[in-house]
């Protein structure tokens, strides 16, 4: 297990959590997404860049990249040998995310976007509820 790639049934699904722990233990960089998507603000980096950060990190011998992006899955998948996957409740998945809220309010994680405040509004959850199941 060199490239991993994590994955999750939907936010609030331990992704980062599991990620961060797995690299310890194997001690391998971990690389999560929201951190090269997100710019400073909640401002979304294009699509090109995104996807060629991520085939940089991807032509490394050692890496876990965490998160969903299906819009950036191929350049994971050709390079990762192991993919993992988090099954998680979406009841779960949802108060995950609002735990992570109320425990970080005002403060960026570190496996978010440098900049990018903790937040939550209808529509994420919204988008949780709604694609749970399709997404899986």
């Amino acid at each position: 297990m060199n490239r991993i790639m994590v994955m999750g049934s939907s936010g609030g699904a331990g992704k980062s959590t599991f990620a961060r722990r797995l690299g310890e233990i194997l001690d391998l960089k971990v690389f999560h997404l929201d951190t090269l998507f997100w710019k400073p603000n909640w401002v979304e980096t294009s699509l090109d860049e995104f996807r060629d950060t991520q085939e940089k990190i991807a032509m490394t011998e050692k890496w876990i990249m965490e998160g969903n992006y299906s819009n950036s899955y191929d350049i994971r998948v050709a390079r990762a040998d192991t993919i993992i996957y988090l099954d998680v409740p979406r009841l779960l998945c949802i108060y995950r995310v609002l735990k992570r809220w109320v425990t970080h309010i005002g403060q960026t994680r570190p496996d978010m976007g440098k900049g990018c405040k903790e937040k939550v509004d209808w529509s994420f959850l919204t988008f949780i509820w709604t694609t749970y199941y399709p997404r899986k």
